[in-house]
Formats: C-alpha cells, structure tokens, sequence
C-alpha cells in the first residue's frame, strides 16, 4: 500500500500520545528563555498537529483556580470536549489522573511540551523514561524560566535519553508524505498559519498556480 507507514522508528499518527502540560497564564508570565508570543504560536500549532491526525492528547493544568489560571484558550478551542486533568504535583507524572490517561492511550511513544522546561516538562519525561516510554520533548513549545535554565533541562533531558525536537519536525514526521492528501491540505494550512516565511512561501506558489 503505497501510503502505509512502516518506519517504527519515527512518529506516526497511529504509535504516539501527546501531552501539553501547564500552559496557563501564570507560566508564561515566567518563561524568559522565549518569545512568549512565539511560544504561543507554536503550542497552538502542536495542538492543531495532533488534532489534525486525531492522536490522543491529554491536557494538564497546575493549580489552575488558585495559582496558574486556566488552559491557555487557544489551546482550549482546539479541543473543546477535553477537559485539563488538574493537579497540585509539580511532576505530572505523580498524579494518578495524568498516569491512567496515559496508560489508557497504550502508546508507548509521548510527545511533551510544557512550562517550566526545568520542571514541569523535564520531571515527568525523567519519570515516564524510568517507566521505559521512549519520550520525545518539543523544544520550541515549551520554556524555561530563565535560558541557563531551558538548556540545562534540555541537556539533561538529552542525557537521560529524551529525543527534542521542534513543532515543525513533529508536524513534517506525521505526514512523512505529500501524496497523503487526507491530510494534506490540514497541514498546507497549518503551516501557512504558523510557520512563518515557510507558510508564506506556500501561499506564494498557490497564488501564482491559481494565476496562469
């Protein structure tokens, strides 16, 4: 079958969970390792990417009604019927709620992205590595207090056998393939939203075929 997608090694829609962690307001207030707006392009593009190939995504919150506020909406309205599992753990990976959800995807690929990198995305991808999940963190959706503190999350992330990557690659490693046109169109229009000079670049070449 000419579309089958048959490299293990790589995500697929169909061999991976998502998890987006504590993307609320208070958290961003922090983040100083990124463009905080940028930041927000890219988690929305990442959630509209796991929408667009119907992957499990599990939605996490800190303290949301005493301390962090609520889900960025952004990403609240790309999955309007899931609600954010609340937690007062900083590892995610400690609260039963967030373990059963992932336990119940039967996926053993996650992709992560959080606020704090230090903390809340670095502690659970530690954890569900100890849990033998082979785990992948989105470096350009998530963000550090400061950016000593993101690079060393980061790189003992990497030590312990994490896999970064960015938004983008995740996006481009789902669909592997242009002739999948079930999808193709989603994407061609998510990266025309979110990917700057590279979506410009898209919407160039339509408008000149669409021209002739």
């Amino acid at each position: 079958m000419k579309n089958k997608i048959i490299n293990n090694s790589l995500l697929n829609p169909d061999n991976c969970t998502f998890m987006l962690i504590d993307h609320q307001p208070q958290m961003v207030f922090g983040v100083q390792s990124i463009d905080r707006q940028t930041l927000r392009n890219n988690v929305t593009a990442l959630a509209k990417t796991a929408a667009i190939f119907n992957i499990p995504t599990i939605l996490t919150t800190i303290e949301a009604q005493s301390f962090s506020g609520q889900l960025l909406s952004e990403i609240q309205k790309v999955f309007p019927q899931t609600s954010p599992l609340d937690r007062s753990s900083m590892n995610a990976w400690e609260d039963k709620k967030v373990t059963d959800a992932v336990h119940a995807a039967g996926r053993k690929k996650l992709v992560m992205a959080a606020l704090w990198t230090e903390i809340c995305l670095a502690f659970p991808v530690l954890s569900a590595l100890e849990e033998n999940y082979e785990v992948y963190f989105v470096v350009d959706a998530s963000g550090g207090f400061t950016t000593t503190a993101h690079d060393m999350a980061v790189q003992r992330m990497i030590q312990a056998g994490a896999i970064p990557m960015t938004w983008l690659q995740v996006l481009c490693e789902l669909q592997r393939d242009w002739s999948r046109k079930q999808t193709y169109n989603q994407v061609t229009n998510l990266i025309k939203e979110h990917a700057g000079a590279y979506g410009v670049g898209i919407s160039y070449r339509e408008n000149l075929a669409t021209s002739k």
